[in-house]
């Protein structure tokens, strides 16, 4: 009988990784104490994954509020500086927006509406409507915004996001001054000094900045990417990737990865015989269509991943198949004919109608979304993830 399990992602209990910790032995032990409790057996071309968060805990790489806070002021002068387009967290920016605000005498706020990058909403597209707001020409003053929208919170954190971070600013000892657009350009109205604090739109905000007048202009990626008073730091990401660690503290995205995934990959090659891929992995990359939220608030999905996931899935369509090739065919006929079609595909498929429908992403991103999902972010307790048969197709028995 042909195997009938297909791919499988089970996330793996590690101990609670500390600063110093030796990463590879504790990823290496945990997958093979978790492959005799449980009675699986390593395959070649099986997937370890960790998250982002216990590669950065091992390497020691923090900021506090008061590094930021140096940092600003160095780079972008201490007066009045724009901040841009931040999305709305408490967990990636607020601890940030701290730091940034003790770097500064004032801050201009810009919120872009009616969401922010990764889809957290302030208001809705239909409050737009009502009201006859453009969102890509109508900057709103706070009093404005608050005139048409009132006191909107945050539909599953319950939070006002706007008084949040007004408040936030104000304790750090800075002015606050909330407005809100999303054309970029909008900020120079109030200051020349801008950092602008979007994710995966940062080179074209930083292009259009500099090239209407802007005089100092960093983005997130710009901040932290050298040692502050002995600090942690990302030179790659500077601060983009953060997570609040205390109300005063900020984890940094990891660096030097590579490293890490190699030797692990070596590790447990010398100790089971088999070739297996790892990979770090950050933020998943899909949207949730209740709360609207597009996840990766990550730079990347990986920053870090062995050779063997380099690339893209390249895989027919079975129902395609099924419904169009061998349309005339069922049973055992029609399983036989469509393993023979799988054996004989071309390596590379892009722009066969057969492969039409299949998801057109990087192994890393998809692999990633998988173990973001298998390990969660709560109290799991399963920060490595591992997957098997997650490159086999019909064919493999």
């Amino acid at each position: 009988m042909s195997r009938m399990v297909g791919t499988v992602s089970r996330g793996i209990r590690a101990p609670i990784i500390r600063s110093g910790d030796d990463l590879v032995e504790i990823v290496t032990t945990s997958v093979l104490e978790a492959s005799a409790d449980d009675g699986f057996t390593i395959h070649d071309r099986d997937v370890v994954a960790m998250t982002e968060a216990i590669v950065a805990r091992a390497q020691g790489n923090y900021a506090s509020v008061d590094d930021i806070a140096a940092d600003v002021r160095a780079k972008l002068g201490g007066e009045t500086v724009g901040v841009i387009f931040p999305i709305l967290s408490r967990n990636r920016f607020a601890i940030c927006l701290r730091g940034i605000a003790k770097g500064c005498k004032k801050v201009v706020l810009m919120l872009s509406y009616p969401s922010d990058e990764v889809g957290n909403h302030l208001v809705s597209l239909d409050d737009l409507d009502e009201h006859g707001i453009d969102p890509y020409r109508d900057v709103l003053s706070l009093e404005r915004y608050r005139e048409l929208f009132g006191h909107k919170v945050h539909r599953f954190t319950g939070v006002d996001y706007v008084d949040y971070y007004k408040t936030l600013i104000e304790e750090s000892g800075a002015e606050a001054e909330i407005i809100f657009a999303n054309n970029p350009r909008a900020i120079l109205d109030y200051t020349k000094n801008v950092l602008t604090c979007d994710i995966h739109t940062r080179a074209r905000t930083k292009r259009i900045l500099k090239a209407n007048g802007a005089e100092r202009v960093f983005g997130l990626d710009d901040i932290m990417t050298a040692p502050v008073n002995g600090s942690g730091y990302n030179a790659d990401y500077g601060l983009l990737g953060t997570n609040k660690a205390t109300e005063d503290q900020v984890k940094l995205f990891p660096r030097d990865c590579q490293p890490v995934v190699d030797a692990i990959q070596a590790k447990l090659l010398e100790k089971t015989g088999k070739h297996v891929e790892v990979m770090v992995y950050g933020d998943g990359a899909f949207k949730d269509p209740v709360g609207k939220i597009w996840e990766l608030a990550d730079p990347v999905v990986s920053p870090a991943y062995t050779s063997g996931l380099e690339g893209t899935p390249n895989e027919l369509k079975l129902k395609y198949l099924a419904d169009n090739d061998f349309s005339d065919l069922s049973g055992e006929a029609l399983k036989e004919a469509i393993k023979a079609k799988i054996q004989e595909k071309d390596h590379d498929l892009v722009g066969q109608m057969v492969s039409e429908g299949t998801t057109p992403r990087q192994l890393t991103d998809l692999i990633g979304s998988l173990c973001d999902l298998t390990s969660g972010s709560g109290d799991k307790g399963t920060p490595i993830v591992y997957i098997q048969g997650y490159f086999d197709n019909y064919t493999t028995d």
